[in-house]
C-alpha cells in the first residue's frame, strides 16, 4: 500500500509517536562493551531494543557451608582427612527463575562482581555440589572446627531501558531510564577451607570467625576429654541446622517461579470474537525493520511464529497490527498487539517464557501479561521503537535480516541494534 509522508505523520501523531518536528535522535551506534549504561545517561536509537541491569544494593556475609567438630589428641597430630557435614546451601539465582538463564541474568551477576570487586559465581552453581572432604595437617592437640565457607552475596537489581525523555526546555533526548523487571540475586565467592580452634585469634567478620562461632567454645563439649576424631554436634550447631532446614522448607513451600509453573492453555474463543473484548485503536501499523521492506508478519498456522515478511497484495493483512488496551506510564506505552490478518494476539508461549530466543507467537487474545508489551520510543519525529514483553522482561529482535526469519525474545535484547523497529501507520 502506497502511503504519502504526510499521511504517515498524521497517523503517528494520532498515537502520540510524533509531535511537532524536533531534532532527530543521535545517530544510531552500537554501544561498546566498555561503556556500561548509567541511569539517566544518553542512549541512541539502536539501544531502543536493548536492556541492561544495574545493581541497586548488595550485601556480603561470611557463611559456613560445611563444618565438623574435630578433636586431636596427643600422638594423633599430623594429617587428617575430615568428612564435614553440610551447614548451608547457597545456590546462584537471579530473579524468579531460580537459576541463571539468559544473558540478562549473567550481566546482572557481572555487574555485582564489578561493583564489589569480588570474584563471584556468574553461572548456575550450588555449594552443595562441592566436595565436603577437608584434608588438614594439625600441629597441636585440641578441639577444632574443620570448615568450608564462602562469602554469600545478595542484592537487588533494576532494569535500564532506552526511552525518550522531554527536557525542561521542551526538547527531547534519548536516555537510559529505569524500566520494569527488577528483582533480587544471590551468588557466592570461591570456597575457602581450613581449621580453627577456640584459642585462635581470628579477624572479626571473617569466614574463620564464623566457623569459630560454631565451635561453642564455652560449652562442656569443648572442654571434655575426647578420643581423636569427630565430635558430636553441639546444641548451637543443631539449632543452626534446624534453622537452615526450616528455611529450605519455606523455600520449597513457595509458589513455583512464574516462568516455570504457567499453564500452556489458552481460552477457546477465536481471535476475532476475543477482539470484541479489547479496546483497540483504529489506527493500523506495520512493525518494520528501519529503512527496509521486511516487517513483522503473523502466521496463519497456530503452531508457527511471527516472522519477517515482505508486504505484498498477498499478505492478507498478516503484516497489520493494532494496539489494544493501551496505557502509558512514564512515557512508556503498554499494549496488546492484535493482528488484523489472523485475529490473534502476539504472545510468548507459556512453556517457553523462561527461554532465551523463544519465538514470538500469536494466540487467542486473553487477559495475560504474556500478551502485553512495552513500547519504547525515539524522539518525536522518528517512528523507531523497541518492544519488550511485560511478563518475561525480554526484548524482541531477530538474528538476521532475511525473509522468513523468526522474531524472538532476548533477555538483554540485540546489542547490534537489530531489536530496533519502526512503528509505521498504514
Amino acid at each position: 500500500m502506497a502511503v504519502t509522508a504526510p499521511a504517515v505523520a498524521v497517523a503517528l501523531a494520532a498515537m502520540g509517536l510524533a509531535a511537532s518536528p524536533a531534532a532527530a535522535s543521535p545517530a544510531a551506534a552500537v554501544p561498546t562493551a566498555t561503556t556500561a549504561p548509567q541511569l539517566g545517561g544518553a542512549c541512541t536509537a539502536a539501544d531502543l531494543g536493548t536492556r541492561h541491569p544495574y545493581v541497586k544494593n548488595t550485601e556480603v556475609s561470611p557463611t559456613i557451608t560445611h563444618f565438623k567438630g574435630w578433636y586431636v589428641t596427643e600422638g594423633t597430630t599430623g594429617n587428617h582427612t575430615v568428612v564435614t557435614s553440610t551447614e548451608t546451601v547457597i545456590t546462584v539465582s537471579v530473579g524468579l527463575t531460580g537459576g541463571v538463564e539468559g544473558s540478562f541474568a549473567v550481566a546482572t551477576l557481572e555487574a555485582a562482581k564489578a561493583s564489589l570487586g569480588l570474584e563471584v559465581k556468574v553461572d548456575y552453581a550450588s555449594t552443595s555440589s562441592e566436595s565436603n572432604t577437608v584434608a588438614w595437617s594439625f600441629n597441636q592437640p585440641g578441639y577444632y572446627g574443620v570448615y568450608k565457607g564462602t562469602k554469600k552475596v545478595t542484592g537487588t537489581y533494576g532494569s535500564l531501558n532506552c526511552n525518550r525523555s522531554q527536557q525542561s526546555d521542551g526538547s527531547w533526548l534519548l536516555k537510559w531510564a529505569e524500566g520494569p523487571g527488577g528483582g533480587s540475586f544471590t551468588t557466592y565467592t570461591t570456597l575457602e577451607e581450613g581449621a580453627v580452634s577456640c584459642q585462635d585469634a581470628v579477624p572479626a567478620g571473617s569466614i574463620m570467625a564464623k566457623a569459630q562461632g560454631l565451635l561453642d567454645c564455652g560449652s562442656p563439649a569443648a572442654k571434655a576429654e575426647h578420643p581423636a576424631g569427630a565430635v558430636a554436634p553441639t546444641e548451637k550447631q543443631k539449632q543452626r541446622q534446624k534453622q537452615d532446614q526450616g528455611q529450605d522448607q519455606d523455600r520449597l513451600a513457595q509458589p513455583p517461579a512464574r516462568t516455570s509453573g504457567m499453564s500452556a492453555e489458552q481460552p477457546g474463543a477465536t481471535g476475532r470474537s476475543a477482539r470484541a473484548a479489547l479496546d483497540c485503536q483504529t489506527q493500523v501499523y506495520k512493525i518494520a525493520v528501519p529503512g527496509k521492506p521486511l516487517s513483522w508478519g503473523a502466521p496463519l498456522l497456530a503452531d508457527d511464529g511471527v516472522r519477517l515478511r515482505p508486504s505484498t497484495i498477498f499478505s492478507a493483512h498478516l503484516d497489520h497490527w493494532r494496539l489494544c488496551n493501551v496505557t502509558e506510564a512514564n512515557g512508556v506505552i503498554e499494549a496488546t498487539l492484535w493482528n488484523w490478518g489472523n485475529g490473534r494476539c502476539a504472545t510468548i508461549a507459556a512453556p517457553n517464557a523462561a527461554t532465551d530466543r523463544a519465538v514470538l507467537m500469536t494466540a487467542s487474545c486473553a487477559e495475560d501479561d504474556l500478551q502485553r508489551f512495552f513500547i519504547y520510543r525515539d524522539v518525536p519525529g522518528s517512528s523507531k521503537i523497541g518492544v519488550q514483553n511485560k511478563y518475561t522482561g525480554s526484548m524482541m529482535g531477530h538474528d538476521r535480516y532475511v525473509d522468513g526469519e523468526f522474531i524472538r525474545q532476548y533477555s538483554s535484547g540485540r546489542q547490534d541494534g537489530t531489536g530496533t523497529y519502526t512503528l509505521v501507520g498504514v
